[in-house]
């Protein structure tokens, strides 16, 4: 789950990491005033779900209040595109108004989830900016990684070797030790996968200052923090995925034309790269999980077809723990209520496979069955061709 850069920075106060000071805003007016309460000479920075806003036009100096509403009329209602947007972009809808700052060096900071040694790692770089990503890529060796034990957590000695290696010495390096050991204990508390700094500053005033934030938080855990469902901006999500959600299932809209319905996720990536791999285009990701109802089934499957891309319909299921006939019965519900005529093409394996392959028969669908994956993806891709001929 994703918040925006203005309620990050609420967080990390909350957690005696300095911010600078800033006024969140949803109209232009309301823009100029918080530019005047900042004395004029602020930044104006769109709130999006993603990064690069600033190279997107997302993030600018104004000099004067008026300034500040000429920009924030521009950018309100706006699609930024990003590298983290997609082509469609986000809609800006939210404007973060901050007051500008003496900077005298930026550094990358971050602690996320480190998926092979399943640990979280501390990440820091003096190189950090608009950059970072380069500087990963072209100079490794600037980038400093510390592995957190899980058991005994990050230590103080830890935090000050990162310290440290930013160059930091004195009072700073101490101030950063505490920042650092602030923001592990906030990623443990808000059950975060991500809480990242970047740019953390000194300012030229000597003093260190978190000018950007990011955090995400794990869906996993959000059954302990009923909260963050209040922090979510709804605008910024497919309304599909925002559907999804209500039935608890794992949602994400691609940019294909066959849409996908699997069981567990990693059967799921699979898929994805099979369809590829015969020439085809996923139109979503989407997780029915282990143990999927016959209505929750049918809810995944109208909510595919609910996606005006889809051309046709992918299903690949394990009946482990999901009985086939069930999976069979959840698709003949829902594409009947809907009226579906697209092709669907089905493989499933497991219990009750038989039973399920005859309902589909006997359904009268535009439906065939197959025996793996492999001629699965290939089948839907031609009869996806085929029809659109």
């Amino acid at each position: 789950m994703n918040i925006h850069e203005y309620q990050a920075k609420e967080i990390l106060s909350a957690y005696d990491i300095p911010v600078p000071r800033g006024r969140v805003a949803l109209t232009a007016d309301q823009v100029e005033r918080a530019a005047k309460m900042m004395g004029g000479h602020c930044v104006v920075k769109a709130q999006i779900y993603a990064g690069g806003r600033g190279k997107a036009g997302g993030v600018q100096m104004v000099h004067h209040p008026e300034h500040a509403h000429e920009v924030a009329k521009d950018l309100f209602g706006k699609r930024l595109v990003t590298p983290q947007t997609g082509p469609e972009g986000l809609k800006v809808r939210r404007i973060l108004v901050e007051e500008t700052v003496g900077i005298a060096r930026e550094f990358y900071l971050s602690i996320t989830l480190d998926r092979e040694t399943s640990r979280y790692c501390l990440i820091a770089s003096a190189d950090g900016g608009v950059n970072i990503e380069e500087t990963a890529a072209k100079s490794p060796e600037k980038i400093l990684r510390q592995s957190i034990d899980p058991f005994t957590g990050l230590r103080s000695h830890q935090a000050r070797r990162i310290a440290l290696g930013l160059g930091l010495t004195g009072s700073l390096c101490e101030d950063c030790v505490q920042l650092i050991l602030n923001l592990y204990r906030l990623l443990l508390e808000k059950d975060c996968t991500l809480v990242e700094i970047n740019p953390l500053v000194v300012t030229k005033a000597g003093w260190l200052l978190a000018m950007d934030a990011k955090i995400n938080f794990d869906d996993n855990a959000l059954f302990r923090h009923w909260e963050y469902h209040d922090l979510q901006d709804y605008s910024q999500l497919d309304t599909l995925e925002i559907n999804a959600g209500k039935f608890d299932l794992s949602y994400i809209k691609l940019t294909g034309n066959i849409g996908c319905m699997v069981n567990g996720a990693g059967l799921a990536m699979a898929t994805l790269d099979v369809l590829s791999e015969n020439g085809g285009e996923p139109a979503n990701f989407l997780d029915v999980g282990g143990g999927a109802t016959r209505e929750k089934v049918a809810e995944a499957f109208k909510i595919i077809l609910q996606d005006s891309d889809v051309r046709g319909v992918f299903v690949n299921i394990f009946g482990g723990i999901m009985r086939c006939d069930v999976i069979a019965q959840g698709i003949i519900e829902a594409a009947s209520e809907v009226h579906c005529t697209l092709p669907i093409v089905v493989r499933m394996d497991g219990s009750q496979v038989a039973e399920g392959k005859q309902l589909l028969l006997d359904s009268g669908l535009n439906v065939k069955s197959v025996d793996s994956l492999g001629d699965g993806a290939a089948t839907i891709v031609k009869m996806v061709a085929q029809a659109a001929e």
